[in-house]
């Protein structure tokens, strides 16, 4: 196999992973909240040749001396883009947006018998029967949403009107009855690379991670809610731009036959040198 060929194939993997991303910001152009993500590629290991070993004459040259054989190209980051999506209202009292880029919702879910902590800019919530004549604060997808102490958000079935606060408060209310409070547990994330996409629009952080999530993300609580921007009766688009993914799929399919016909050459190349006689 030539070095052509290795080169080749190699980059053809991590075009085809990048492809794989931008269909999946294609196809959720129309997620409420969801935050695409864009790759950058890096060199693979390479092999440098001292094709000059007097750098006297090489007086004046700019780039390194010598020569650098590459095999390929890899995935070096596949980055969240926390750009802000479009604001749509809707007029519906349990539908919130944020207005700040790096603010997600908390919320429940469980994952082979494991209660596990997940993130959200899906906005859309209802109220779910959770019995003795209670309700339960969820997302769209069915998903316990969370207060700023981590715990679900419950209250009788007797309110029916909900004001959500710009900082996050939600107050039901009911005929007769006395209104109740609730603070949204909401984050700050920092470092949005540290993040997996945990099916639909969850996020949560990878198993095993070694860094400190202090570090990653930050609950706000207590005097720090007024930072907290948020808005009622509207939801947050896919920050998804159509046309440019569209472009990067023509641009990713172009360079994937480019390294397809690589390989073909080669092939060829070699067939010619195993017939001479």
């Amino acid at each position: 196999m030539t070095r052509a060929m290795t080169t080749a194939m190699n980059t053809m993997g991590q075009l085809q992973k990048q492809l794989d991303i931008i269909s999946n910001n294609i196809a959720n152009v129309d997620t409420n909240g969801f935050k695409k993500r864009d790759v950058s590629f890096s060199e693979l290991v390479y092999q440098h040749v001292n094709n000059q070993p007097d750098p006297e004459k090489e007086t004046g040259r700019l780039s390194p001396l010598g020569i650098r054989q590459g095999v390929g190209a890899k995935i070096a980051k596949s980055a969240m883009i926390l750009q802000q999506g479009p604001i749509k209202s809707t007029d519906r009292p349990l539908d919130i947006a944020f207005t700040e880029e790096n603010q997600f919702l908390k919320v429940q879910v469980q994952e082979n018998n494991e209660i596990k902590l997940r993130f959200t800019r899906n906005g859309s919530l209802y109220v779910t029967p959770s019995g003795n004549n209670e309700v339960t604060l969820v997302t769209s997808e069915g998903y316990p949403v969370l207060d700023e102490n981590d715990d679900p958000i419950v209250f009788s079935n007797e309110y029916n009107e909900f004001i959500i606060s710009n900082q996050g408060t939600l107050q039901v209310q009911g005929e007769g009855i006395q209104p109740v409070s609730f603070q949204l547990g909401v984050v700050t994330v920092h470092k949005p690379q540290f993040l997996e996409q945990k099916g639909e629009t969850l996020l949560g952080l990878p198993e095993n991670i070694d860094a400190n999530p202090a570090l990653i993300y930050t609950n706000i609580v207590g005097t720090n809610r007024n930072q907290i921007a948020m808005q009622q009766g509207a939801l947050e688009g896919s920050n998804v731009d159509l046309s440019k993914e569209m472009s990067d799929m023509l641009v990713v399919q172009r360079s994937i036959q480019f390294q397809s016909r690589a390989i073909s050459l080669s092939d060829q190349m070699m067939g010619l040198i195993n017939g001479i006689r």
